[in-house]
């Protein structure tokens, strides 16, 4: 490949493969367009176990990628030969799920003698809400709110990023989950708890708005949840709706008030949600009329590109192509990868 031509990124085409936990997945995506994107889910897999299995996790990912692959270059119309580029998530995630995307986007990086490039998988989610915006990611504060992490980071820009505040304990997509499981939710337990709280009082229980004065941007959840388990043996029989519709609205409103002062003492105009959780409907709801009063600029990944997908990490490396970003041959997968090493200005 000419250095010319690894240079010349806007239109290059690159796949991206992400298995950082138990989607399989990959993605086309030419300079900024997305070509294509593919995901086989393991939820019903996982659901007999009520929780995501790693060794069973790695096994499925190793049996669907080379399906996976294969339809999302028949859906893009290219083969493997042109393509300009080859991407992975590289951490954080189950090692045993990560290293097998990785390895295979990998041999093919050095089959084809293309530039092979690592992505966080946070990044990915941070800067997913720009995917379809022609001026890619800009002034914004982001707002990441998933299973494993609940996030306020300040964007200035591709690759700069800094820290606002963060979960002290459970992400707030981890306490969805885990309240789920006390009330006796199939897996997973956020989704189906969101959707029994569509009938429920969200009044019915004053639960803490935890750190809501704190005087910083970070989060707790996990108080939240354990006021929930203390209520459940003193309700004969337990509202189950009115729990969950209570509960939340209790991570709704500090979500939101955590935000808004976050945005507020930025002074910047726009809002970028993303993660697993930001598929909530109220959630959606509530930052919608949020930003709207306060005039703001709110951002919202599709839902298909909200939970675990490759678009987002094809984005990501589209942009650091275009950035000058070379061939990463010797990098490794880090299921533990500090988002603190990387969000920064």
């Amino acid at each position: 490949m000419s250095a010319e031509k690894e240079g010349n990124s806007r239109g290059a085409l690159v796949l991206a493969l992400e298995t950082s936990c138990d989607e399989s997945a990959a993605a086309l995506m030419r300079g900024r367009e997305l070509l294509a994107a593919e995901v086989f889910s393991q939820v019903a897999i996982h659901g007999a176990y009520g929780g995501v299995v790693p060794e069973v996790a790695s096994r499925n990912h190793l049996l669907a990628l080379r399906p996976v692959l294969e339809a999302a270059l028949a859906s893009a119309g290219v083969r493997l030969q042109e393509l300009d580029a080859v991407a992975a998530t590289a951490g954080p995630g189950l090692a045993t799920s990560l290293m097998l995307g990785f390895s295979i986007a990998k041999g093919i990086a050095v089959a084809l003698r293309r530039p092979f490039i690592p992505v966080n998988h946070i990044e990915g989610h941070l800067l997913s809400p720009f995917l379809h915006e022609t001026s890619g990611p800009r002034d914004a504060v982001g707002l990441v709110v998933s299973g494993g992490h609940t996030l306020l980071v300040r964007i200035h820009g591709t690759g700069r990023y800094r820290l606002m505040g963060k979960t002290l304990d459970d992400a707030a997509g981890e306490a969805f989950d885990k309240v789920g499981k006390l009330l006796g939710l199939p897996y997973p337990g956020g989704p189906n708890l969101a959707k029994l709280a569509e009938d429920g009082d969200p009044k019915r229980f004053a639960f803490p708005r935890s750190m809501l004065g704190s005087g910083d941007f970070n989060f707790s959840f996990s108080g939240l949840k354990t006021a929930v388990r203390y209520l459940l043996p003193k309700q004969d029989p337990v509202p189950v709706a009115d729990v969950c519709a209570s509960f939340q609205e209790a991570v709704v409103d500090v979500l939101v008030a955590k935000t808004l002062g976050a945005l507020q003492a930025e002074r910047v105009q726009t809002l970028a949600i993303s993660g697993g959780v930001s598929c909530n409907v109220r959630l959606r709801e509530r930052f919608a009329l949020a930003c709207q009063t306060a005039g703001l600029q709110l951002l919202v990944a599709p839902p298909a590109l909200c939970t675990d997908n490759a678009a987002m990490i094809a984005y990501v490396a589209a942009l650091k192509l275009e950035n000058g970003a070379v061939s990463s041959l010797e990098a490794e997968i880090e299921p533990s990868l500090n988002f603190a090493s990387w969000l920064k200005a």
